[in-house]
């Protein structure tokens, strides 16, 4: 049975304290995976994904980022909000935290990052900051905007820092970013069924108290530069190059621009060198592949990467 264990570390930021969670297999772990979830989320909608992998001997850890889930909770950070400058740093180096915990404590087994959403840009962007750190890659529900778009959305963002402050909510900003997920979706039934087909998850998430905030105007800056940072490809070229990378999307995500900003991004990790990349586009699904309805054959199909491409198994 697997064994969950809710534990704590300093963040990287001197001030506050990082919760996190890991999933322990009954069997001696074959694999490290560890979780970094998207805005707005927390670790515990990941515990179906988690329960999953341990039960095949896969160790599953994570934690809730500053300005999120229990972090934000149970300590005195606002919920969606980083730090007043520089977040994005700090989220980076609370990951590789994390990472040298874990590792010290399972060594000599293979070590994987998942990545959902901006957990995926995190991802992306700790694999250029550490090249060679773990051993291979997933990045879930990713895409890459094009550079104007991207830059004007940052620029509005520190406007409204320098105008208002870090803390401050524009609605407007939302509704030029994540507010229009939603749109291709009309007549909806939620504000959130960009999320998922299904309609369970999507309720569970609005009822959620942790999942409710607007992020601040200095997380979306945050954010859109480090979207910025990896989409560079001279950023991109310091990735390890042979390390193994499994894509994976709905084909109606709108993060990924309904699967072209995903092949935009496998195009643009290829174009940098890297040899050993995969892209599985689901049709029909939405943002949330791990929580669709078809999420038993996107479960199997991670686990068949893993230990294909990580464990090498026959």
């Amino acid at each position: 049975m697997t064994q969950v264990t809710d534990f704590s570390f300093p963040s990287t930021d001197g001030l506050h304290t990082i919760q996190a969670r890991k999933w322990i297999p009954e069997g001696a772990p074959r694999a490290v995976v560890q979780l970094i979830h998207g805005v707005g989320e927390h670790m515990g909608r990941y515990d179906a994904t988690a329960r999953f992998l341990a039960s095949h001997d896969i160790l599953v850890c994570g934690h809730d980022h500053l300005g999120h889930g229990r972090t934000a909770e149970l300590g005195d950070r606002k919920f969606g909000f980083f730090a007043p400058k520089g977040g994005w740093d700090l989220l980076v180096e609370d990951i590789h935290r994390l990472r040298v915990m874990e590792g010290e404590q399972y060594p000599g087994i293979p070590y994987v990052i998942l990545g959902h959403s901006m957990g995926s840009f995190l991802a992306r962007t700790y694999l250029i900051r550490h090249p060679g750190a773990v051993d291979a890659a997933i990045i879930s529900g990713t895409g890459q905007e094009k550079a104007p778009l991207v830059a004007s959305g940052v620029a509005l963002s520190e406007t409204l820092c320098r105008l208002k402050g870090p803390e401050y909510v524009s609605n407007l900003v939302y509704d030029l970013s994540m507010g229009s997920y939603n749109r291709p979706f009309q007549p909806a039934r939620t504000g959130s069924d960009w999320l998922t087909r299904d309609e369970a998850i999507v309720d569970a998430f609005l009822a959620d108290p942790l999942c409710t905030f607007t992020p601040t105007v200095s997380m979306f800056r945050d954010m859109l530069g480090g979207i910025q940072f990896i989409g560079n490809p001279k950023n991109v070229a310091l990735m390890k190059k042979d390390m193994p990378i499994l894509l994976f999307s709905g084909d109606q995500d709108p993060v990924g621009s309904m699967g072209e900003g995903v092949r935009k991004v496998y195009l643009l990790l290829k174009k940098a060198g890297c040899t050993d990349v995969t892209l599985n586009l689901y049709p029909g699904g939405r943002h949330e592949m791990l929580n669709e309805i078809n999420r038993q054959e996107v479960w199997d199909d991670l686990l068949d990467w893993v230990e294909t491409e990580v464990l090498k198994c026959p």
